[in-house]
């Protein structure tokens, strides 16, 4: 009968294209793992899945290997997928890594920029802006991510462009955790943080570029290890 149910109700929508069903499962599941509503660890059933979007299993299949190559699923031994965990005693190295290439990369746009290269990162810089201001988290991360990969595109060197876009991809839902510091409500001055380092790029300080992306680094940084602490001593006292 529940089959029975779910193919009329199918058969009454419009129908969907098969590129456009695999887009669609992807962003739906890629958003939900980045925002954590997908919890890490999670194990990914292509049954339900199916189930839930009233697809077959092919589309929704295309769509986790889709996931998988961006690093938001792992496929374990037994050939079960699960959500990939993140790896929290690894944290000190990725923010090494991600500190360094701020640094890199925003020194490097502001020696080599071309003219082009500002309204790209302007863009960017107000889209953020206006994420900002609506609360809106997953604009925020993607916005972000498109400022400081557009820096890095700015610096003209490929090989630092790649890793940087792979840090920033492989930290967004480190970043969730970030804006969560702040109930969502992310502080003005953050904001202003990436004017400056427009401003500094525009005026080729290669000097101040760096100061300016240590700094928002480390504040980053410091940021979630106190909001990881805290998570983790609130979880002892509710152990106890």
């Amino acid at each position: 009968m529940a089959k029975a149910a779910q193919g009329s109700n199918a058969a009454s929508q419009p129908a969907i294209k098969r590129g456009s069903g695999v887009t669609h499962v992807y962003e739906i599941l890629r958003n939900e793992i980045i925002e954590l509503k997908i919890a890490p660890g999670s194990p990914i059933d292509e049954t339900q899945l199916s189930e839930r979007f009233s697809m077959s299993r092919t589309p929704i299949r295309e769509a986790l290997v889709r996931l998988a190559a961006d690093g938001l699923l792992t496929t374990l031994t037994n050939r079960t997928t699960i959500v990939s965990n993140i790896d929290f005693l690894q944290m000190g190295a990725f923010f090494d890594a991600l500190t360094l290439m701020y640094r890199v990369t925003t020194r490097l746009a502001a020696e080599n920029h071309v003219a082009d290269d500002i309204p790209v990162i302007r863009a960017h810089q107000a889209r953020f802006a206006a994420f900002v201001e609506e609360r809106n988290v997953l604009g925020m991360i993607a916005a972000n991510r498109d400022f400081h990969a557009a820096i890095a595109e700015a610096g003209r060197n490929p090989y630092y462009t790649g890793l940087f876009t792979r840090l920033l991809d492989e930290g967004r839902r480190i970043l969730r955790l970030y804006y969560h510091s702040y109930d969502d409500n992310l502080p003005r001055q953050y904001v202003t943080e990436h004017e400056d380092m427009i401003d500094a790029i525009v005026n080729r300080d290669v000097a101040r570029s760096d100061a300016l992306a240590v700094a928002h680094a480390d504040q980053i940084v410091l940021q979630i290890q106190s909001y990881i602490s805290a998570d983790k001593r609130s979880a002892s006292r509710v152990a106890l």
